[in-house]
């Protein structure tokens, strides 16, 4: 077995034990600051990135916070709601910024934060992980083709060359990928957002034209 195949099934590997954090661990109860970064950092391990020491610190809580995207905390403490917000942010914020998680959140925390008639936060998080499973095993997949693509392609090359330039694509597809999915993600948002401010603008357009026929 060839390096680059070895470092491939090492990958997946690591894939296949990336494990969500599952809903029955969330503690329902309110916990300070140290109590919500001891269980993310420990729930989150499996999902880290390699250079990062830790999944959450307090100064970006705090920043989350300051920016809008996280409700303020009750008497310093955290709801399991809060603790699910911040799930959702650690995964959003490898490939999103901050204004674009808040346009995403903003609708779910508006509707379905605290105590809500309708579906509760917990039952969208719980629905949600749901589908981990069966998206892992299609992204695996179509990993293992973009790979075997790769080593399709130089095949004329001397060895040293050939594996350069076929790690080199497989990489580009994968790459290729990200930056498609991420774009998507980014336009839709934009478009969402550009939708509600031309309603909000219809709206106000309404409301000054009934307060002038009231005069």
């Amino acid at each position: 077995m060839d390096n680059s195949r070895k470092r491939l099934n090492n990958i997946l590997h690591q894939l296949a034990e990336i494990d969500y954090v599952h809903p029955d661990d969330i503690p329902n109860i309110d916990l300070y600051m140290d109590q919500v970064l001891t269980f993310l950092n420990q729930e989150l391990g499996t999902v880290r990135e390699v250079n990062e020491d830790k999944a959450m610190t307090k100064t970006m809580i705090n920043n989350y916070t300051k920016n809008q995207i996280l409700p303020p905390p009750e008497k310093k403490k955290y709801s399991r709601d809060h603790m699910l917000n911040l799930i959702f942010i650690y995964y959003f914020k490898n490939f999103l910024g901050l204004k674009d998680i808040k346009s995403i959140l903003d609708p779910i925390n508006e509707k379905y934060y605290g105590d809500s008639e309708d579906t509760n936060f917990f039952e969208i998080y719980s629905n949600m992980v749901g589908y981990e499973h069966s998206v892992a095993k299609e992204v695996t997949k179509d990993i293992i083709k973009k790979y075997n693509f790769s080593r399709q392609v130089f095949e004329d090359k001397d060895e040293e060359s050939k594996d350069t330039l076929q790690d080199f694509t497989f990489l580009c597809l994968l790459s290729f990928d990200v930056f498609v999915k991420k774009m998507m993600i980014e336009q839709y948002i934009s478009g969402r957002r550009q939708e509600e401010e031309k309603q909000a603008e219809e709206e106000s357009k309404k409301s000054d034209e009934n307060s002038s026929k009231e005069k």
